[in-house]
């Protein structure tokens, strides 16, 4: 089943809008934040936008030194805590240390993520991408609940990707240890299950004051494409053999600070006070995918279907109880 709340508002923000041009107005002094992935592209715009409006921030960091140092232009009550999303034991301690301050946590937004690595494993077993981009966060985001909950109303911000439409989650062989790996079919996969999990989230917590968003951000050169050769961009058609930017990814990319757009409307919009479990672009809600549309918009079936949220939802579990 799908949700009757998967389509447009619509909003009327252009989705090329800063992600600070939307704090204008908005106070968030005592409120506290969590973003992982918040001191590199998209994340570091996101710390920056919600610093601004007077929220604490923390900043979970595998690399003390680069979060610090890539944190120094951002104002605000910003906090770097020691975390790595591909060790359980570090992400459980650092999720165990907030709980137990007995302070809420209003915002958590799992921005962090890999793309397109070749393969490689977590120390559980786990594929990487689907254990750091999928696994790791959903352990996170577990272990905060009490913090979320206390808050009394509170949001969960998932980073998916238009990457969801290459594929669905193969719950038969989620970690590639059955079928050949392909980097981009393990990335679509821990997409569609940052998706998933949105969905899954919302149906259990709600009841509880936490409202759950999956957010396609846009297309944004970070970080994020450092493991792909500029011949592989090229022939994606982001990049010119050169490796200057083409225009057709002129035409359709964003700025950093225009990508954290939607992750900034998902977390603090007014407008979404009575929806959840939805997934999200371009500062709006998105539409239900159709054969018409094209590679790069609107949300397939399989990344927002109520049913495969619950199947992936006990088949993390299993993977947890498991590690």
């Amino acid at each position: 089943m799908i949700s009757p709340d998967q389509h447009r508002i619509p909003t009327a923000i252009d989705p090329h809008t800063p992600a600070l041009a939307l704090m204008d107005g908005l106070d968030l002094e005592g409120k506290t934040a969590l973003i992982t992935g918040g001191y590199s592209g998209i994340g570091l715009e996101t710390c920056r936008a919600l610093g601004s409006a007077g929220a604490r921030v923390i900043i979970p960091a595998r690399n003390r030194h680069k979060a610090e140092k890539a944190l120094v232009s951002v104002t605000g009550m910003i906090e770097i805590a020691d975390m790595d999303l591909a060790d359980l034991s570090s992400v459980r301690r650092l999720a165990g240390d907030i709980v137990s301050s007995g302070q809420p946590l209003h915002l958590l937004i799992n921005n962090a993520g890999i793309m397109a690595c070749p393969l490689s494993r977590t120390p559980q077993g786990w594929e990487t991408q689907f254990g750091v981009n999928h696994m790791g966060h959903f352990a996170l985001t577990l272990g905060l609940l009490p913090a979320l909950r206390t808050a009394l109303s509170s949001r969960v911000v998932c980073l998916s990707s238009t990457g969801h439409a290459i594929c669905g989650v193969d719950f038969d062989d989620p970690n590639f240890e059955q079928r050949e790996y392909d980097k981009w079919r393990a990335y679509g996969q821990s997409k569609s299950a940052n998706a998933l999990f949105a969905v899954g989230l919302d149906a259990r917590e709600k009841q509880n004051g936490i409202r759950a968003f999956a957010v396609h951000p846009g297309g944004i050169m970070t970080d994020l494409q450092r493991h792909l050769e500029t011949e592989e961009m090229a022939q994606l058609g982001w990049l010119n053999p050169d490796g200057s930017l083409s225009e057709r990814a002129a035409k359709m990319f964003k700025t950093p600070a225009a990508g954290a757009s939607t992750s900034i409307f998902t977390a603090t919009s007014p407008l979404l006070s009575s929806i959840g479990g939805v997934y999200c672009e371009d500062c709006d809600v998105a539409n239900l995918a159709t054969e018409d549309s094209p590679r790069y918009r609107d949300v397939r079936a399989h990344a927002v279907d109520t049913e495969l949220a619950d199947q992936l939802w006990e088949l993390s579990l299993e993977l947890l109880e498991k590690a």
